[in-house]
């Protein structure tokens, strides 16, 4: 029997961002470059681990607005566009770079990546959730669900009806995909406040996650910190994150993905490339914009001055050392918690599933050659995934978790300061307004209709995406600009559905751009 477990934990989500209305939006490229940078990568490390016989165990949340995106056909259909665009790109460079052996061989390898890439998409027909859900359906994969639209539930908290419905809306929509319950949820932002629990426990969910903090301040004080779960007072387990096992994959500083060999992100063909030669590949406005296809390695941490040229060949050697050195020490920490606890610890390593590939193009190597060299190299520790581990050690401590995030400073600052708190009074708002709808029997199905589209509008105003945006400062404009039209949509339905005139054709084209969670039911904001 091994002396512990590690559980790898991944959040794969982006917001839903989809526009019918127009040919070209930049942001829909978020959804593009996660497929072809992270979603298809890791689905190769799973077919290629199935293959040579490693039994993994991962977890792995697929959001809901997520897996409403890789199931629209019109975003299926643009993807492949996009797609076709990268090979036609990566071909043209290794006949432009003919007589540069070094860039030859990096498009070159670019043409295969991309070729690889294509016969997996077209291998599944462009549905990547049934591709996921082979391995939950293998038990290699358990698949979590998170909320609805990444709402931010502890500045919800005053309606308890808005965190229900994020989280019912999330678990039904997770069923039509999934073909069965969720069992776990990944709390967005792993923001967790005291009383969310009993709605995860109503909504028939076992466990969620939090940060580590949520569980070392929890009350009584876990007699095993993080390195294992506690039970709430409603059987619903609670796990948090290992803080040294982040940090080494996280940390811009001390973590692996600031290695010199691995490739660099800044520096893309789209921004260094002749701009007549580019100009097919990047906006239709003319502006430039990151292709995927770079040349140069991180070389040192001075900035982006004279950057050296990528090697794969060296690039993967590094992940399969640093995928060693992430196993050796796992090992120590296993061992040594497993002599202080006198029981199997569990150490619970989450991340954003888009750092690996998108961010750390090595990431999905990395992985790789983990989860091969925990299965062929060491016995200290099992790869679990929190299912199972909870079938198999049924008995922990209870105890209350603290209010906790992983955001910046560990609470809810980073969702809540100067550049986002105007959009909380109109959210509270429409919160009240779509309580107070919920209650109406519809006079007809152009009501009904409309009641279950002001239930959309909320949803998606409320994604914690866009105050996340707002205090980044990246794509502000998008993000002001998602808010406002979802509150104003919201309060047209609103307004409408009060007088008794509802303005049909508007809201089929308001159907057709925002047409997430076709089955919801506006109902489930009645009181509680």
């Amino acid at each position: 029997m091994a002396t512990g477990y590690v559980a790898l934990v991944l959040h794969a989500h982006l917001p839903f961002v989809r526009h019918p209305e127009s040919d070209y939006v930049l942001e829909e490229e978020w959804l593009f470059e996660a497929i072809t940078e992270t979603y298809i990568p890791l689905l190769h490390v799973f077919e290629g681990l199935k293959r040579d016989g490693v039994d993994f165990k991962m977890t792995m949340s697929m959001t809901p607005p997520l897996v409403s995106m890789l199931r629209d056909p019109l975003l299926q259909e643009r993807y492949d566009k996009h797609l076709a665009l990268l090979e036609e790109l990566a071909q043209k460079e290794v006949e432009h770079n003919e007589h540069n052996g070094h860039i030859r061989y990096l498009a070159e390898h670019y043409v295969k990546e991309f070729g690889m890439v294509r016969e997996t998409w077209e291998r599944y027909s462009g549905d990547l959730v049934t591709a996921f859900k082979q391995f939950l359906d293998s038990n290699n994969l358990e698949i979590i669900t998170c909320g609805a639209t990444h709402g931010y539930f502890p500045l919800m908290k005053m309606y308890p009806q808005a965190v229900w419905a994020q989280i019912q809306v999330a678990c039904e929509h997770y069923e039509q995909n999934f073909g069965r319950a969720p069992k776990g949820i990944w709390l967005p932002e792993c923001a967790y406040y005291e009383g969310v629990e009993r709605m995860l426990a109503d909504a028939g969910l076992r466990y969620f996650l939090t940060d580590g903090h949520g569980i070392l301040y929890a009350r009584p004080r876990p007699r095993f910190g993080t390195y294992a779960p506690i039970f709430t007072e409603t059987g619903v387990a609670a796990f948090g994150r290992d803080h040294e096992s982040s940090q080494q994959v996280w940390s811009s500083e001390v973590g692996y993905p600031g290695a010199a060999e691995y490739r660099e992100f800044y520096k893309d063909l789209g921004w260094e490339a002749e701009y007549e030669y580019i100009k097919p590949y990047i906006m239709p406005n003319g502006q430039r914009k990151n292709t995927g296809i770079k040349y140069h390695r991180i070389t040192d941490r001075s900035g982006l001055g004279d950057k050296a040229l990528y090697d794969p060949y060296w690039a993967r050697e590094k992940a399969a050392e640093h995928a060693g050195n992430f196993m050796f020490n796992r090992e120590q920490q296993v061992n040594h918690l497993a002599e202080i606890m006198h029981r199997p610890p569990i150490i619970v390593s989450p991340y954003d599933a888009e750092l690996f590939g998108h961010w750390w193009y090595e990431g999905p190597w990395f992985i790789d050659y983990l989860f091969r060299k925990s299965w062929y190299d060491q016995n200290t520790y099992d790869m679990t995934h929190l299912a199972d581990y909870l079938r198999m050690n049924p008995t922990q401590q209870v105890c209350k978790p603290s209010q906790s995030s992983w955001g910046y400073k560990g609470f809810h600052e980073y969702w809540l300061n100067e550049t986002n708190a105007w959009i909380y009074p109109h959210l509270h708002k429409a919160a009240e307004r779509m309580i107070e709808l919920a209650v109406r029997e519809p006079a007809d199905q152009l009501e009904w209709k409309a009641l279950n589209q002001a239930a959309r509008e909320l949803l998606l105003a409320q994604s914690s995406d866009w105050a996340f945006i707002m205090r980044t400062g990246t794509m502000v404009p998008y993000a002001v600009r998602r808010t406002r039209s979802h509150l104003m949509r919201f309060n047209k339905l609103y307004e409408d559905i009060k007088i008794g005139k509802i303005d049909s054709g508007w809201l089929e084209k308001v159907e057709e751009i925002d047409n997430i969670f076709p089955k919801i039911n506006y109902r489930t904001y009645r009181p509680l």
